[in-house]
């Protein structure tokens, strides 16, 4: 990599003059995602000049790869975990042969095609002082992968366009040509990659490096990757891969691989305050849900009418139960259930029903949202995808998921009755609805193990979840999903009466699934408005409405001016 007067094979490196190739910290090595170790202060990379267009003076064939000779203190590296600031001194390449790929780490024990180095000194020593210090030096490693689409991308059709002028050892040309590291990186996500403590991988195998190995591979095409073995005329300049020797690999994200959840809300090291270090996480934007609603800021919208609910009645359209891993989820059936009006601009089809708690207290309070700071003990929601688009296409795009939340409150067995108007407020609940949630919950007891489905065998159906709340009133506001990856554009509707459920039976959702407090923490509301809904209330009993206009129209009032 730095030392270049070796003529031996990696088998006998260790027995050059000053070796360290025998070392316990040698590299490179394979990745096992299983065994990555998340490490949230693996934060983003500061890079300095890196689009800067003359930033490689000159192409060096030195007799073991092609080496891109950077200005000096022009290019440097910071951030990303590493403890000190680095100054860019070359980019080098490693590969196999036209059929048989070359990278030097593996992730998994799969190889890329190629392996890019980029080799920085840490600001203020010399060659001699770098590989002297365990972290004298800074690997940034780029994997490489071939697509079928000819000579791109444009900035390695430039590079490779030089390697026939340096096809004898020890010549250099100046590059004539402007190509910048983005250029080269072709847009590779920055912010996605592990790290370990290693060696330089040529002799004399230094162990002074600070190893940073990207997830994402830069694409180029196959005919450009293959100049390097065919126009160099030497192949399979990698070296085999070392034992870790309980050496422990960071990663800046939870690989997809790692056994459990990426994520959690309390117990693990990825909590709600580290959501926005995912991959492709969008927890850290400026339009998230949860929210608190303060009503005396809502605005009244006449447009928000009547929803359309298609197929809320029908007692089959959940198909199952599933242990999440973080709630218990309804599966519906496919493309039976169906919301419109209520507002929206599009159809949506209904895909999952959800639920958020607290504990097991009689105190608890679980609910994501809530109102005048009024929490309540259980949040549902209904999640819906715009018609036509998968969940996956439906959460990139403004307003592809509209989700329906619901407030749940905690009441005794028996609803006392002190007088009508008090009763027709509460609003007791028939034997249908405390029938539904009786059932929901005696199936818990089969889906204790994490990723664990039953099929729902008894007929239950939305409309028996939500009972005989006034669905024409409700508030609504644009936010994201409430776990990750966070999307924002998501249409919210919560509704303001509470459905009312058993206290027993709200106990059973964090007794019988073992999970408690799995809610986000609200996030400001900034610049956001949350409107209302115009329909009517009937805060007292409709037969008392009628006896008090029949009352006017005995008294000569015409109630109809």
């Amino acid at each position: 990599m730095l030392a270049e007067v070796w003529v031996k094979t990696p088998s006998q490196w260790e027995h050059i003059c000053d070796s360290k190739c025998k070392g316990t910290r040698q590299s490179p090595v394979n990745i096992d995602t299983d065994k990555a170790i998340f490490d949230s202060s693996l934060t983003n990379f500061t890079f300095s000049n890196f689009s800067y267009p003359h930033s490689i003076s000159h192409l060096v064939n030195t007799g073991h790869t092609v080496k891109c000779v950077l200005e000096n203190n022009v290019v440097t590296v910071k951030g990303g975990g590493l403890r000190y600031e680095y100054a860019s001194t070359e980019l080098h390449f490693h590969w196999g042969n036209t059929t048989y790929p070359g990278s030097e780490h593996s992730v998994n024990q799969n190889r890329h095609l190629m392996e890019m180095h980029l080799v920085s000194l840490r600001k203020g020593l010399t060659v001699q002082n770098a590989v002297e210090d365990p972290e004298g030096i800074a690997v940034l490693g780029f994997f490489i992968d071939g697509t079928s689409d000819k000579e791109t991308p444009e900035a390695w059709k430039n590079l490779t366009s030089h390697l026939v002028k340096i096809t004898n050892i020890s010549t250099n040309i100046t590059m004539n040509r402007v190509v910048s590291i983005s250029d080269l990186l072709n847009g590779v996500n920055l912010s996605k990659f592990y790290r370990y403590n290693g060696s330089l991988t040529t002799p004399t195998c230094d162990e002074a490096v600070v190893w940073t190995v990207f997830q994402e591979p830069i694409s180029v095409s196959k005919d450009l990757i293959d100049q390097f073995p065919e126009t160099m005329n030497y192949q399979n300049i990698y070296r085999p891969q070392q034992d870790l020797n309980g050496r422990k690999v960071l990663s800046s994200f939870v690989t997809n691989s790692n056994s459990g959840h990426s994520w959690c809300y309390n117990g693990c090291e990825l909590t709600v305050s580290h959501w926005d270090t995912l991959h492709g996480s969008y927890c850290g934007g400026k339009e998230q849900s949860p929210v608190d609603i303060h009503t005396s800021d809502v605005i009244p919208d006449a447009d928000l009418k009547h929803f359309n609910f298609i197929n809320f009645s029908n007692p089959h359209a959940i198909a199952a139960l599933e242990n999440t891993g973080h709630t218990v989820g309804c599966v519906l059936v496919k493309n039976n259930v169906e919301i419109s009006g209520g507002g929206l601009k599009d159809q949506y089809s209904t895909v999952q029903v959800h639920f958020h708690w607290g504990n097991v207290s009689d105190s608890s309070l679980g609910s994501e949202h809530s109102v005048n700071s009024k929490r309540y003990p259980m949040e549902m929601h209904i999640v819906n995808v715009k018609k036509g688009l998968t969940m996956d296409e439906a959460k990139i795009q403004p307003n592809g998921l509209a989700v329906l939340g619901f407030f749940i409150e905690s009441v005794d067995e028996q609803v006392q009755h002190k007088s009508h108007r008090e009763t027709s407020s509460y609003q007791v609940m028939n034997t249908e609805e405390k029938n539904c949630w009786k059932t929901l919950t005696s199936y818990f007891k089969k889906i204790q193990k994490k990723g664990s489905t039953v099929e729902l065998n008894e007929s239950i159906s939305l409309d028996d979840l939500i009972g005989n709340v006034d669905r024409s009133q409700y508030y609504r506001y644009s936010g994201s999903l409430t776990t990750p990856s966070c999307n924002e554009g998501v249409i919210w509707t919560i509704f303001k009466q509470p459905i009312k459920v058993n206290k027993n039976l709200v106990k059973m959702f964090p007794t019988q699934m073992g999970y408690i407090n799995i809610f986000r923490p609200q996030q400001p509301l900034s610049h956001r408005n949350v409107y209302t809904s115009l329909a009517p209330t009937h805060s007292r009993p409709l037969g008392f409405s009628l006896f008090m206009a029949l009352l006017l129209v005995l008294c000569g009032v015409n109630v109809l001016q």
